[in-house]
């Protein structure tokens, strides 16, 4: 079986990481949607998914999301999260959520509504997804430090809009197609 979750996709800045997810040794206890656990908690648990999980990943830049769209782009992700992770065609795959980004091809895939919270694979690639994702995004603060990136981590927040209102938009990071930047530009 294979477990898929993204995370990034309502923000503002900063890539759409998919991750595909599958077991390869008993999963760790404490597995649950990764919005549920601190940091630290993910942090931890990532480290023993590690030995337990083999992972793809489907990085899907600011600017691949503005000129594919979001479904697009979430299209994109899944496509390079399975093909990273070697995916067959006949394997079970579980996607959290209710739109459907799967390649036609996989014909025992499933979309299901809070399977992040339900299945434990799809609760290994939520985890995975956010602490690679956030660790990204809080590098952006070495070059980018008047944005707070590692802090809001490119989601929609008041000091987000501040700081773009105060700095401008970060063309090639920030996602010029959201209405929310075209704002702010």
């Amino acid at each position: 079986m294979v477990g898929i979750d993204e995370v990034g996709r309502g923000c503002w800045a900063g890539p759409l990481l998919v991750v595909a997810a599958r077991e390869k040794d008993k999963l760790p206890d404490g597995l649950k949607d990764s919005k549920l656990l601190s940091k630290t908690q993910r942090e931890k648990l990532l480290n023993k998914l590690s030995n337990s999980c083999e992972f793809g990943e489907g990085w899907v830049s600011a600017t691949e999301i503005d000129e594919l769209g979001l479904a697009g782009a979430m299209r994109l992700g899944v496509e390079k999260a399975l093909t990273e992770l070697e995916a067959r065609d006949d394997e079970e795959i579980v996607l959290d959520g209710n739109a459907n980004y799967l390649p036609k091809h996989f014909t025992n895939a499933k979309c299901l509504i809070d399977a992040d919270a339900m299945v434990p694979l799809v609760s290994a690639a939520s985890i995975c997804a956010k602490v690679r994702r956030d660790a990204y995004m809080s590098k952006l603060k070495d070059t980018h430090p008047a944005y707070g990136f590692d802090k809001h981590v490119g989601y929609g927040t008041a000091a987000h809009k501040l700081a773009i209102e105060q700095n401008g938009v970060l063309e090639g990071i920030h996602r010029l197609s959201f209405k929310p930047i075209q704002l702010l530009s």
